[in-house]
């Protein structure tokens, strides 16, 4: 039998039953008076920015920049510096995309990474470096430039796009066509991962709360992560940092509380619940944090830095695995009462779970192994918390 998920008050969720028609059947007079009616359709606006501007532009506060997913996609110097030598010699450069989401206040959308590296160099933030043909700038900043290449960058401007707020006639509306152009915008060059899309598009204060629980050490540690401790440099270094997929275990902790309401892609799922949780009350959001952290902690005391990874004599590369995060997590979650007994025979959960070689790997009733990771459909994640809800209901007194 599965575990009962006690869920706090306010902790709701409600599966989309939206489904995506590959196929729709219309006439041609019914798809013009759709294109007439103007549905689906962005209205936008253009504009050119001084790049002596951008400076005060985003000291004004009218231009909504996403701290974290700057500070994880952050360009290093050289490709600053590049952007720069660029502007030096008039190379046309894509235009930047906003979003209006108030009179006169924009969200960026795409372009956050120019933007900014503007602004440092008129901040004085780095010296140009790597620069191919203007090398003789090399290790000058933007204070101590030769007067008339000063003059020549000030000259310049980046272009915009605007999607005015008349875009759309509600907040769902809006939501939806961000997500359009937004996934537009990034179906070239390096593709974004779904958590950074999500992080882009839905940063709200459930988003928040994910990006924080990221850094518990305890967590990091058992999924091989950098510690904040050990500084920017070592963090960037790390993909699955820059891909924010440390933010995406902690949404999955929380979504795969409503397992009664999975639907298949993970994604969606994802999606849908975090819309869902940005709008949950201070008070839920507090209580789920305690619950992530005591969760953690607790599973951190039984199984220290191997945890959620399968026996040795089963894979030759010794990672962690959503597969068993994933229902590890959420058995630990809901014995959470029975804390005491858990720890107090932590010696015996720790070696019972892996001392038969087999049996993270039982097998299924259609004879295929449980905790294989291309199987995630909701019988199967329910199956899973069964597994390790039954071994641990001999520990529990």
């Amino acid at each position: 039998m599965i575990a009962i998920t006690h869920l706090i008050p306010g902790e709701t969720f409600s599966s989309s039953d939206k489904s995506d028609v590959s196929q729709v059947s219309l006439s041609d007079y019914e798809i013009n008076e759709k294109y007439k009616k103007g549905e689906i359709r962005i209205v936008t606006e253009q504009a050119r920015y001084p790049l002596d501007s951008i400076e005060t532009m985003l000291d004004s506060q009218k231009y909504i920049l996403n701290p974290e997913y700057q500070r994880r996609k952050r360009w290093d110097n050289t490709r600053k510096s590049r952007l720069i030598e660029s502007f030096i010699m008039n190379v046309p450069i894509p235009p930047i995309f906003l979003y209006e989401i108030d009179y006169s206040i924009y969200e960026v959308m795409d372009g956050l990474q120019r933007l900014t590296a503007i602004y440092d160099f008129y901040k004085g933030k780095f010296d140009l470096e790597g620069l191919e043909y203007w090398k003789e700038l090399n290790g000058r900043n933007y204070q101590n430039l030769p007067e008339q290449v000063k003059r020549g960058i000030d000259r310049r401007y980046l272009s915009s796009i605007v999607l005015l707020q008349e875009t759309a006639k509600s907040t769902e509306e809006a939501d939806f066509l961000k997500q359009i152009v937004f996934e537009r915008l990034n179906s070239g060059g390096e593709k974004l991962t779904p958590q950074e899309t999500r992080n882009a598009l839905r940063n709200g204060k459930f988003n928040q709360l994910c990006i924080k629980l990221a850094e518990n050490e305890s967590f990091r540690k058992m999924w091989k992560l950098p510690l904040e401790s050990e500084g920017e440099e070592k963090l960037l270094e790390s993909e699955s940092y820059r891909k924010m997929e440390d933010v995406e275990l902690v949404l999955r902790f929380f979504a795969y509380r409503h397992i009664a309401n999975f639907k298949s892609p993970v994604d969606k799922f994802l999606d849908d619940y975090l819309k869902q949780a940005n709008n949950y009350p201070d008070e839920t959001i507090t209580k789920l944090e305690n619950l992530f952290n005591e969760t953690i902690n607790i599973v951190y005391s039984i199984f220290g830095d191997s945890a959620f990874i399968p026996p040795k004599e089963k894979r030759d590369n010794q990672k962690p695995l959503k597969v068993i995060y994933d229902s590890m997590m959420q058995v630990i979650a809901n014995n959470i009462s029975q804390k005491e007994s858990l720890l107090k025979h932590s010696k015996s959960i720790r070696s019972n779970l892996y001392s038969d070689k087999e049996l993270l790997y039982v097998k299924k009733e259609n004879n295929r192994p449980l905790f294989e990771g291309r199987y995630n459909n909701k019988k199967d994640v329910e199956a899973r918390i069964k597994y390790f809800q039954d071994f641990l209901q001999g520990f529990i007194s």
